[in-house]
């Protein structure tokens, strides 16, 4: 599983978002995966949850925690899904893949705008466009830099073994989904797409 690091979100629906996003995540449940009530476990090990914490602390200093912020259950390496608010493209937590329950948000001012800050890091996993317009979608699946690019879906969830997959820029080395190290990809990136209502204009 992949986890989104950046969502770019036009200033005219900025708040609107940001309010609803920060309210279904602090309705997430975390704790043990055994529990059919829990949406979502722990980091994988002591490593991640310090390295995740540590990628928290840079966000209080370069933007605004809307949600989580601190270590989840104490029975585990747990740390609460966590939203970085008003944070600028330059800023380290926007330019780096952090592989953790940390959502990076940040304000464009126009569709071209977010494409250019979406593509304005080395790396190029995976990335998603929500629009309701054919001209915005096509676009995107010209200038969007990412491995596998989605179409008014999530960004993660890559089927492994089915899935074409190779990252783009410094992202993805193999066919594997979540692989981020040093490569380059010369393949065209894949395209995946679904049709389901927009809340992104």
């Amino acid at each position: 599983m992949l986890a989104c690091s950046r969502a770019i979100v036009d200033e005219k629906v900025y708040d609107a978002f940001l309010e609803k996003l920060v309210a279904r995540t602090r309705a997430i449940t975390v704790g043990a995966p055994s529990d059919p009530k829990v949406f979502m476990g722990p980091v994988i090990n002591e490593r991640a949850f310090k390295t995740t914490m540590e990628y928290i602390e840079v966000g209080r200093a370069e933007g605004r925690i809307v949600a989580g912020g601190e270590p989840g259950p104490s029975d585990g390496w747990y740390v609460m899904p966590t939203i970085v608010a008003d944070v600028e493209p330059k800023a380290r937590l926007a330019q780096e893949e952090i592989f953790a329950p940390v959502l990076t948000v940040i304000k464009c001012r126009s569709f071209d705008e977010g494409l250019r800050i979406a593509n304005d890091t080395e790396f190029g996993l995976t990335g998603a466009v929500y629009t309701t317009s054919p001209r915005r979608i096509e676009e995107a699946k010209d200038r969007f830099h990412v491995g596998n690019l989605y179409i008014n879906r999530k960004c993660t969830g890559a089927m492994v073994g089915a899935h074409p997959f190779g990252g783009f820029n410094m992202s993805g080395p193999t066919r594997r989904p979540a692989a981020a190290t040093t490569c380059c990809s010369s393949r065209r990136p894949s395209r995946s797409r679904r049709r389901r209502p927009s809340a992104v204009r």
